[in-house]
C-alpha cells in the first residue's frame, strides 16, 4: 500500500509501483532549503538546462484527508531559462503566504504535444457516490484548462463502478489508471490529474485524496436501484397500443422542464405537489382540450428513483393534432425522436427546433425539412391544414381558447379568498386549495402557456419572414407590462405592508417548503432602504408597411386576424402567461404554508415535512386515519428514497436504457436573451450586493422575480427554456441573460470572478 505524502512525495511513492500511467522525474525541496546554486547544480545533473520545466506547489495543507486547498497555490509552466527558473520558483513560495515547516516545490519537465487533459475521480466528487467521473479537455493541449477552468471544451464522463461497460477508448486507460490506484491506496476516494500525448501515452501529473465522505448506499443496493431504473425504462420504452413510436426517450428538459421547476433531484413533498397538480393529469387535460392527442392516462413526468423525468415519445406524441391520421402521427412521431437523437443538446428547444406544433408565418418554409426524411407532398399539406385549423381555435380574437382560459384565472383568486374565510382544518385546507389549483390554477394556465408559445413562434416567424428585425422583437418585449415590471414599479409606490401582502406568497423555490416565502423573510429578498427606479416600458409601433405585409401574410396563410388583433393577442397570451403563473402559486404557497403549521402542530420540522408525499395528506381528508401516525410514515419512506435519489446520477437525456450505467454529459447550447452586453462580477443570488453583478442562480423558477428590483447586470440560469419564466422576465426589462447553460458550463462560470456576456454574439467569456 502506498500513502499520501506532500504533493511531489505521492508522486514519488508511485514512480516505481504504477504500472498503468507514467510519471515525470522530479526535482523537489524544502522552501527552507531554497538556494538558486543548489538548484541549479540539480538541473546540470538532469540534463534539464534546455528542457522546457514547470515549477510546482507541494505545500503541507495543499492535499489533506479531510480537506483540501487544491488550486490554491501556484504553479507556473513554460520556464525556458535558468533565471526565469528562480522567479518562478518565488512565485510559488510567495503564493504559500506564511510558510510552514516541511512545505516544499518541485520542478518537472514540461510535458508537450497534449492530446487530452484533465482530472478524474474515484468517486463522485459532489456525493461520494461509486462512479468513476472524468472531467477532459481533448481540445485545447493544454496540460490544465480543466483545472484553470480555460477551456470552452469541457466534458464530462461518467460510468458506474459496479458495472463493467465498454468505456470510450480514449477514457478506458484513465479509468485502468483509477482501478490500479485505488488498489494502491486501499480503495480511499482519489482525486487525479492526468494528460494523454499526441503518441498516445498515459501520464500521471497528481494524486490527492478526495476530500469527501463516501456515499451512504452500499454499492450493492446502489446498483441494484440504477438495475431497477434500468427496467423501468425499458418497460416503458416498448411499443404500446396507445402511443405512436418505436421507442422510449427521457430528459429533464423537454416539456414542462422539471429540472428548470423543481431542481433534478427535489425532495418528496416538491416532486408530488409537482406531479399532483401539473404533470400527472392536468398538462394531458390542457392538450386534449386545445386540439392536441388524447393522452389523458398517461402521466407526463416519471421519476426515477426521485429524478424527474419526461417521458419524451408520451410528450411528443401530445403535439399531435387530433384529427391527424394515424400512419402519419406514427411517422411525424418517430421523425421527432429521430432528430432529438441526434441532437440531444436542443432537447430544451425542442418545440422551437424540432416538432410543428402550431402555425406561423415561415412554417411552409420549415416544413419542407420533411422532404429529406421520406414525407410527401401530400402528408405536409395535411400537417400544415391540420396545424392552422388548430391554431385558429386557439387564437381567436372572440372565441378562442386562450381567452377562454384567461377569464378562469378570476375564479381562482375568488375561490381563495373563500377558502381561507372559512374555518377549515388544516388537512380540508389543503385538499381544496390544491383541488382549486389544478382546476381554476394550472389547467387554465397551461392552456395560457400554450397561447404563450404560440405567440412567441409568431413573433419568430415575423423575423423569420423578414418583417420584423431582432432588435423590433426586442422593443416588443420589453414593451409589455407583466408581475415583474409591476413589481418594480410598486417597491416604490406601496407601503412594506401593501407590497408584502400582494407579493408576500412568492418564493424562489415554488414548490419547496424550505424556500422561505416573500412576507417570511422580506428584508432577504428585498433592500428597503432604496426602493427601485421604475423602468418605464419601451414604446413600440409599427410602420405602415408593416402593418400591411402583416395583413397580407394573415389572409395568405388563412389566420383569423388582422393586424391588431394579432398583436393584442400576442401581448396578451404572454402577460396572461405570466400573471396565471402569480396567480396559482398563491394557492401552492399557501399549501406549503399549512403543511409547515400542520408539521408544527406533531412537532416536526419544515426540513421532515419536506419529505412528505402530498398524496398522504390528501387520503386524510377522505380518511379517519391518525394524522401524526401518517405523517411520520410518509417522512420515514421519504427520506429512505431520497438518500437514493442524491446519489445516483443520470444524463440530462436517456436515449437507452443502458445509459444509466455510463455516459458522457456534454455541454448544453444555451438561450441567449436579448441582444445586449454585460461584464461584472459574478456573484449567487445569496450574496447580500447585487448590483452591477452577473447573478447566477441554478433554475428559471419564478419565485426568483424579487432579482429584476435590483439593479443586476445580467443573469445566468442552470437550466430553463427559450420560453422559461426568466427568459421572458429578462427580456422584458431588457437583462442580458444566458438561460440554460447546462450543468457543465453553469459550473464553469460559477467559478469564475469576473464575466462578460455578449448575447448578440451568443458568448460568455471568463475576465478572470
Amino acid at each position: 500500500m502506498a500513502s499520501f505524502g506532500s504533493k511531489g512525495e505521492t508522486l514519488e511513492t508511485l514512480q516505481d509501483l504504477i504500472k498503468t500511467a507514467k510519471i515525470l522525474p522530479q526535482i523537489r525541496f524544502n522552501v527552507s532549503d531554497w538556494e538558486p546554486s543548489s538548484l541549479k547544480a540539480a538541473i546540470e545533473k538532469k540534463g534539464w538546462q534546455n528542457t522546457p520545466l514547470i515549477v510546482r506547489s507541494s505545500a503541507q495543507q495543499e492535499d489533506g484527508l479531510e480537506s483540501s486547498l487544491a488550486g490554491h497555490f501556484v504553479s507556473v509552466p513554460n520556464i525556458q531559462n535558468i533565471d526565469d527558473l528562480y522567479q518562478a520558483v518565488d512565485r510559488v513560495i510567495s503564493s504559500y503566504g506564511k510558510v510552514s515547516k516541511g512545505d516544499q516545490v518541485f520542478i518537472q519537465p514540461m510535458l508537450q504535444s497534449i492530446k487530452m487533459s484533465g482530472v478524474a475521480f474515484s468517486s463522485d466528487p459532489t456525493t461520494g457516490a461509486p462512479y468513476w467521473v472524468i472531467n477532459y479537455d481533448d481540445e485545447s493541449g493544454s496540460t490544465d484548462s480543466v483545472t484553470s477552468g480555460t477551456t470552452n471544451a469541457l466534458k464530462v464522463y461518467y460510468a458506474h463502478k459496479n458495472k463493467k461497460v465498454k468505456h470510450p477508448e480514449r477514457l478506458s486507460d484513465i479509468i485502468g489508471m483509477l482501478e490500479e490506484l485505488e488498489s494502491h491506496f486501499d480503495g480511499s476516494p482519489l482525486d487525479v490529474e492526468f494528460a494523454i500525448t499526441k503518441t498516445g501515452e498515459l501520464f500521471l501529473l497528481q494524486v490527492r485524496p478526495l476530500a469527501i465522505k463516501k456515499g451512504v448506499i452500499p454499492i450493492e443496493n446502489h446498483s441494484k436501484a440504477i438495475s431497477n431504473i434500468e427496467s423501468k425504462l425499458s418497460e416503458l420504452g416498448k411499443k404500446h397500443p396507445f402511443l405512436h413510436g418505436e421507442k422510449g426517450m427521457f430528459g429533464i428538459m423537454p416539456d414542462w422542464n422539471p429540472a428548470e421547476i423543481i431542481g433534478v433531484r427535489p425532495r418528496p413533498l416538491a416532486l408530488s405537489l409537482y406531479k399532483e397538480i401539473i404533470t400527472d393529469s392536468i398538462w394531458a387535460y390542457q392538450r386534449d382540450n386545445y386540439g392536441y392527442r388524447n393522452l389523458r392516462s398517461f402521466p407526463l413526468l416519471i421519476h426515477l428513483q426521485g429524478l424527474p423525468y419526461i417521458d419524451v415519445r408520451v410528450s411528443f406524441n401530445s403535439f399531435i393534432t387530433s384529427d391527424l391520421e394515424d400512419t402519419l402521427a406514427e411517422k411525424l412521431v418517430n421523425y421527432y425522436l429521430r432528430s432529438l437523437e441526434k441532437a440531444p443538446h436542443l432537447h430544451d428547444k425542442v418545440e422551437f427546433e424540432i416538432l410543428y406544433s402550431c402555425y406561423t408565418l415561415d412554417l411552409q418554409e420549415r416544413l419542407q425539412a420533411l422532404k429529406q426524411e421520406g414525407f410527401t407532398e401530400s402528408e405536409i399539406g395535411q400537417l400544415s391544414d391540420s396545424l392552422r385549423s388548430l391554431t385558429n381555435r386557439i387564437i381567436d380574437p372572440h372565441q378562442g381558447l386562450c381567452s377562454q382560459d384567461l377569464e378562469k384565472i378570476a375564479k381562482l383568486e375568488k375561490r381563495y379568498t373563500e377558502i381561507e374565510n372559512e374555518s377549515l382544518d388544516p388537512v380540508s385546507k389543503i385538499y381544496w386549495l390544491l383541488e382549486d389549483c389544478k382546476r381554476y390554477g394550472t389547467l387554465p394556465f397551461a392552456g395560457i402557456a400554450r397561447a404563450g408559445f404560440i405567440a412567441m413562434q409568431f413573433l419568430k416567424s415575423l423575423e423569420s419572414v423578414g418583417i420584423l428585425s431582432s432588435h423590433e422583437i426586442e422593443d416588443f418585449l420589453a414593451s409589455l407590462s407583466s408581475v415583474c415590471s409591476e413589481m418594480q414599479q410598486d417597491r416604490g409606490s406601496l407601503s412594506k405592508k401593501e407590497f408584502l401582502e400582494k407579493y408576500g406568497h412568492l418564493r424562489e423555490g415554488t414548490y419547496d417548503i424550505l424556500s422561505p416565502r416573500y412576507d417570511e423573510k422580506p428584508n432577504y429578498y428585498f433592500d428597503w432602504s432604496h426602493p427601485p427606479s421604475s423602468i418605464p416600458p419601451k414604446s413600440f409601433s409599427l410602420t405602415l408597411a408593416q402593418m400591411k405585409r402583416i395583413e397580407r401574410a394573415l389572409d395568405q396563410h388563412g389566420l383569423n386576424h388582422n393586424v391588431i388583433s394579432l398583436f393584442e393577442f400576442i401581448k396578451s397570451a404572454i402577460e396572461g402567461r405570466e400573471y396565471s403563473k402569480f396567480a396559482f402559486t398563491r394557492n401552492l404557497s399557501e399549501v406549503l404554508r399549512l403543511i409547515g403549521l400542520l408539521g408544527r402542530e406533531y412537532g416536526l420540522s419544515p426540513e421532515e415535512c419536506s419529505y412528505i408525499d402530498i398524496h398522504d395528506i390528501k387520503n386524510l381528508y377522505s380518511c379517519s386515519g391518525d394524522i401524526e401516525t401518517a405523517l411520520h410514515t410518509s417522512i420515514s419512506k421519504g427520506k429512505n428514497s431520497h438518500s437514493y435519489t442524491k446519489e445516483i446520477l443520470l444524463p440530462p437525456l436517456i436515449t437507452d436504457p443502458t445509459d444509466v450505467w455510463s455516459f458522457n454529459l456534454h455541454q448544453t447550447e444555451p438561450n441567449y436573451i436579448t441582444l445586449k452586453r454585460a461584464t461584472g462580477d459574478v456573484v449567487d443570488s445569496s450574496s447580500k450586493n447585487l448590483s452591477g453583478r452577473i447573478v447566477m442562480i441554478p433554475s428559471a423558477d419564478p419565485g426568483y422575480d424579487w432579482i429584476f428590483t435590483r439593479p443586476i447586470a445580467g443573469l445566468i440560469t442552470m437550466y430553463g427554456g427559450v420560453n422559461s419564466h426568466m427568459a421572458i422576465r429578462a427580456a422584458e426589462v431588457g437583462i442580458p441573460a444566458v438561460i440554460g447553460a447546462g450543468e457543465v458550463l453553469y459550473h464553469r462560470y460559477s467559478q469564475a470572478k469576473i464575466l462578460e456576456i455578449d448575447c448578440e454574439n451568443k458568448t460568455v467569456r471568463i475576465i478572470q
